[in-house]
């Protein structure tokens, strides 16, 4: 079959990279390529565990708001920030 592609820059890069290394045509090298995502592609991944992360309790917040950079820098440097 034949057929047109149209490559991402990083992807056309590693196609070049190994055909360079392989000694190999750009059709053989992305029709290996290509069988090997398809063999990939069709396999059942294994569910992965969920990673949570516990909460941990920082008191409440010594600002009313954020909004005001120059009071959120006074209380954490305190008055002398410039």
């Amino acid at each position: 079959m034949r057929t047109t592609l149209t490559l991402d820059d990083d992807v056309a890069a590693g196609i070049e990279r190994l055909r360079e290394s392989r000694h190999e045509s750009v059709r053989t090298v992305v029709n290996d390529v290509l069988r090997r995502g398809l063999v990939g592609a069709g396999q059942v991944r294994e569910k992965r565990s969920v990673y949570r992360t516990r909460g941990a309790n920082m008191g409440s917040c010594r600002l009313a708001t954020l909004d005001d950079v120059s009071e959120a820098l006074a209380a954490a440097e305190g008055d002398s920030h410039p």
